[in-house]
């Protein structure tokens, strides 16, 4: 895999699963799940970048700038093209517990460290870095894909106005219809309500939203900080006054803008940057 400065370009993508390997799901687009790699030489740590959409596209702005700004700070990142509807749960969470297990799995041959892997996520994409983040396991290691045998737990989280719940009165219709269909189960909505899932165990986590979001209001973030809070897993919320859903990196909202050196403040202060 190529390594790159400061504004690498990628010149491949890395399938999730090979296609003969008995793993390999189905999948419906032009393309299999797939990371775009934004390698940085000696960067130690890693992101998996997870774009919003709502579980139906997976939004350009918060994929490949994102990963030049975690260039930018010394990170290497990898874009995660998971899969979206007609795909229902569990297969975007089976393409980002497969996306850190390769990372991890690669991590000596990429100049990344095992115990630096993290995952950032923007709306929907948040709501599957949370659902990670609360979802995984420490690997199989039984199994007689090497890849398999890499825990899938993300080391940090970054969720940017992230999708949390998807119970009522807060749920964000859409992404609740993309993942789980029209008619979702009660455990179903309790099991990916991620506020309902944090333990101890949950990585560190820094989360940033606005409060006048009228997209996914800002109490999926507020409840998700509560949990972490409430099971001793550090957190760093920042709620800014305005800002409209959808922002990304946010350049054309000074005060929605603070938050990459906010983040990349709390980044360096967790011992993920330098």
């Amino acid at each position: 895999m190529p390594m790159a400065g400061k504004n690498p370009i990628p010149s491949s993508t890395i399938p999730l699963w090979e296609p003969d390997s008995p793993h390999a799901p189905h999948h419906t687009e032009a393309m299999p799940p797939h990371l775009v790699p934004f390698l940085v030489e000696n960067a130690r740590s890693a992101v998996v970048v997870c774009p919003g959409g709502g579980y139906a596209r997976r939004a350009d702005h918060e994929g490949d700038p994102i990963a030049h700004w975690l260039n930018s700070l010394g990170i290497s990142a990898l874009v995660l093209h998971y899969r979206v509807a007609p795909h229902k749960h569990p297969e975007p969470l089976s393409d980002a517990q497969r996306a850190l297990r390769l990372v991890r799995h690669h991590s000596t041959e990429w100049g990344i460290e095992p115990n630096r892997i993290g995952i950032l996520g923007f709306s929907a994409g948040g709501h599957l870095a949370a659902t990670l983040s609360t979802h995984w396991d420490g690997g199989d290691m039984t199994s007689r894909d090497p890849v398999n045998s890499a825990s899938c737990r993300p080391d940090f989280a970054i969720l940017c106005y992230p999708v949390i719940s998807m119970s009522a009165p807060y749920a964000h219709s859409g992404s609740r219809k993309n993942l789980l269909g029209d008619a979702p189960t009660p455990d179903d909505l309790h099991h990916l309500s991620n506020e309902t899932q944090v333990t101890s165990e949950t990585p560190p986590t820094f989360i940033w939203h606005t409060a006048d979001d009228a997209g996914v209001p800002v109490e999926h973030s507020l409840d998700y900080a509560r949990a972490l809070r409430q099971s001793g897993v550090p957190v760093s919320l920042h709620v800014f006054p305005h800002g409209r859903h959808g922002l990304g990196l946010a350049l054309d909202n000074p005060e929605a803008g603070q938050w990459t050196g906010l983040c990349a403040s709390w980044l360096k202060a967790q011992g993920f940057v330098g």
